[in-house]
């Protein structure tokens, strides 16, 4: 019996000892838990943030461009291209995706949800205990986690705190909204607005239900849910959140159902610098954004530099992104059936030099090598020590490379093996084009295309590259005649060949122009003169102004490449760009004044405050008058001259390839003044088109100006850049909301030149001027 009894209170007591340790280490349990979180708050663990870095988390924010219809064309960026957007510009969609996948009591926690927590614990693999708050505090402050146990304790608790003092610091919307914008979907598609623009073209505002499915289901892991590589993956994880949705009441069974059975249905717009819209534009852009920066009297308060790549500015510019877009389609229509001619007569059987006409084997030879020193891969090779023999032997080495062609009409790339010369030869080959579109009032530039595809042809050609202007200079002879001298449009002059001769201006060799068409009988008005460009005709009107007033003009009106002051700039001998030429013939539809083209309107930070606000420039360069009589000369170019193909559906009436270029339906009914331009050997194709707020230049030639079509009947403005003018108005007229003028040019209330040549023929029926030329001075100043 007393051994019973000893044995009894040996098992109180050891049950008593047990429970004595359990409350010990229970409570020493909570205590350390208390301790640990203690500790890390107090950063014994790593540096915390405070209040004030919770309130301005280091991420870092593109740059981006906006356009003046308020889409955005392009951001400057180095890892992310991050762009935050609000809760209110989030749809409905996303956030009932989200906390049905994620946390689906995230509106009841403060932060940590308990039941989630215990679960995870007593039930493991039942589901991860991370709120969307937890979640975002492992994105903002520490990353991936440790695969050390006692790291990884540490980081959760330092992610509970953070957690914590989120759901204090922020609303609950406030934080799905920094949730959505701090994570990486991959592809570039760094944050919810990236992301919806990259994959389905879309703001966050406007996604369906299934596309917001989708990309909340990439928050599981973006890398192996990417659509571009594992579409089935992809569609199997949307379908998982479609069915939470529906488990938790935000959708119904049959929306379910329906949705689950969809595809993707995905609108790959990539966001890369070399591709999208407005590339070439972006990049000039980027180099005026760097000089902008680099300016001293630009700092933040603090003194430093603003970065265009992390501080999340955003640049409003004056490009539509409408009229871009129509400017981009119409070069990508007419490119390559153009290129399609001109490779039809550049056969290696019909030309052995191909691309080249007019040159040797040893020319040509002589040109690739010029090219090969210019180029990147020499300026590679010569940094790593090669010799120059290296690198040319290197030349015609076999190698991968990847290269643009255009493919049923397309702009594709394809993977080939080809040698680094004949890949120079192959790139020589094809015709280029520049065009801009600008508003002549305000100076606002709409569309600027540098090119067909930035990715393989980097060389801006609307004001980086400058070729001769052929007879789109003949309007400033004219206008400082029409200045000086007051003739009128209907004015005669004969077609007889002319001679000025050597000095007279400065010139070392006498100068006789001929005309194009051989015809040098009879007069002709300066309108229809123009409309044809006689050159013998213009070269009278120079002989009477001299060269120095027209230079001084063309200087005048914004034009700041070299122009020789000779006789022979009347016929456009001169190498400018189409940003100049496309401000130059601005003036004239702005009543002679001249407003520099605008391309950025103001630059704000990202919080909202103003950095940089353009200032217009502006100056009178000619009287109303002697612009408006300008610009009806050039009307005569789209009535009668080379330009009134854009009256009529146009097919060439000669040529060998009438399958190749099938003609441009334009039918345009209202005024629009212009001027084509075809320089020697048809190396360079201009026209120059304008309606009473719309300016537009086009430019189409090839990288060098021995590759160039044989004949004229390809090779001229009218038809190398004419159809890209005509198919872009064309648009732009399709367009209501756009605007663009279909009216009569304004006409000065005190005009005193008569423009209306029949009643000009009732006042003076010989119909040449009031003074004989031969009496009028040389060399007249403006």
């Amino acid at each position: 019996m007393a051994k019973t009894k000893t044995k009894q209170t040996q098992d109180h007591q050891s049950f008593e000892n047990y429970v004595r340790w359990f409350w010990k280490l229970f409570i020493g349990g909570i205590l350390a838990i208390a301790l640990l979180f203690l500790l890390a708050s107090w950063d014994v663990f790593g540096e915390m943030p405070n209040h004030t870095v919770l309130e301005n988390p280091k991420t870092n924010l593109a740059t981006e461009i906006i356009s003046s219809d308020g889409k955005t064309l392009g951001k400057f960026y180095f890892d992310d291209n991050r762009t935050p957007v609000g809760y209110d510009e989030l749809t409905e969609n996303l956030v009932n995706a989200l906390i049905a996948t994620e946390d689906t009591r995230y509106l009841e926690h403060s932060g940590i949800d308990a039941r989630g927590t215990l679960r995870a614990i007593l039930k493991p693999g039942s589901g991860g205990a991370s709120t969307i708050s937890q979640q975002l505090a492992k994105q903002l402050f520490h990353g991936e986690g440790s695969r050390n146990i006692v790291m990884r304790v540490l980081q959760k608790a330092k992610e509970w705190i953070i957690a914590t003092r989120l759901e204090r610091q922020y609303t609950k919307e406030e934080i799905i909204a920094q949730y959505f914008n701090i994570y990486d979907f991959g592809n570039n598609g760094d944050g919810i607005r990236s992301a919806s623009n990259i994959y389905f073209d879309k703001e966050p505002k406007d996604l369906s239900i299934k596309e917001s499915a989708m990309l909340v289901g990439m928050f599981k892991n973006s890398s192996l849910y990417n659509p571009r590589t594992n579409p089935v993956g992809v569609k199997n994880r949307r379908n998982v959140v479609l069915l939470q949705m529906h488990k938790y009441g935000y959708i119904t069974e049959e929306v379910k159902d329906s949705l689950q059975k969809t595809a993707l249905d995905l609108r790959y717009s990539p966001q890369s610098h070399r591709d999208g819209t407005a590339t070439y534009f972006r990049e000039y852009l980027r180099s005026w954004m760097k000089d902008w920066t680099n300016d001293k009297a630009n700092r933040k308060p603090d003194g430093k530099k603003y970065n265009i790549n992390s501080d999340g500015l955003k640049v409003f510019v004056t490009i539509d992104s409408r009229m871009q877009k129509y400017a981009e389609t119409a070069v990508n229509r007419h490119m390559p059936r153009l290129q399609a001619a001109f490779d039809n007569q550049n056969t290696p059987k019909k030309n052995p030099t191909a691309p080249f006409l007019e040159l040797t084997k040893d020319e040509v030879e002589d040109l690739l090598k010029k090219g090969m020193r210019r180029g990147e891969r020499w300026r590679i090779l010569k940094k790593q020590g090669k010799s120059n023999k290296e690198i040319e032997a290197s030349f015609e080495e076999p190698i991968k490379i990847t290269v643009f062609k255009w493919v049923d009409g397309k702009a594709s790339e394809v993977d080939t093996i080809m040698k680094p010369i004949d890949s120079m030869r192959y790139y020589k080959s094809f015709l280029r084009t520049g065009m801009m579109s600008m508003d002549p009032q305000t100076g606002h530039v709409k569309a600027w295309v540098g090119g067909m595809n930035y990715r393989h042809f980097q060389y801006d050609m609307v004001k980086q590259g400058k070729r001769q202007v052929g007879s789109t200079f003949k309007p400033f002879v004219y206008a400082t005649a029409m200045d000086q001298l007051h003739m009128s449009p209907c004015d005669k002059l004969p077609l007889s060949q002319i001679t000025i001769e050597a000095n007279k201006y400065g010139n070392p060799e006498a100068w006789s122009p001929k005309n194009d068409d051989g015809n040098y009988g009879g007069d002709k008005t300066l309108t229809d003169a123009l409309a044809n460009s006689v050159n013998t005709i213009t070269a009278r009107l120079m002989d009477k102004v001299g060269p120095q007033p027209v230079a001084d003009l063309a200087r005048r009106l914004g034009i700041t490449s070299n122009i020789p002051e000779v006789p022979s700039i009347a016929l456009g001998t001169p190498d400018i760009s189409v940003y100049e030429m496309v401000g130059a013939y601005s003036a004239f539809a702005n009543q002679g004044v001249y407003t520099k083209p605008v391309m950025i309107e103001r630059i704000e930070d990202k919080n909202g405050t103003v950095l940089y606000q353009f200032t217009p420039e502006t100056r009178d360069v000619l009287s109303a008058e002697s612009a408006y009589v300008t610009v009806k000369l050039m009307e005569g170019v789209t009535q009668s001259g080379s330009g009134a193909r854009l009256r009529r559906t146009w097919m060439p009436k000669t040529g060998v390839y009438p399958e190749i270029i099938t003609g441009y339906p334009y039918e345009f009914k209202n005024p629009i003044a212009g001027k084509t331009g075809t320089t020697q050997n048809q190396s360079d194709g201009w026209f120059m088109g304008m309606v009473p707020n719309l300016v537009t230049g086009v430019w189409v030639g090839a990288e060098d100006r021995a590759a160039h079509f044989k004949s004229i009947t390809y090779g001229q403005g009218a038809a190398m850049a004419l159809p890209i003018w005509g198919m872009y108005m064309k648009s732009c007229y399709e367009d209501e909301k756009l605007d663009i003028s279909d009216e009569n040019f304004e006409r000065p209330k005190d005009l005193t030149i008569e423009v209306d040549c029949s009643k000009y023929q009732a006042e003076n029926p010989d119909g040449g001027t009031d003074t004989p030329l031969e009496e009028i001075p040389d060399g007249l100043e403006l």
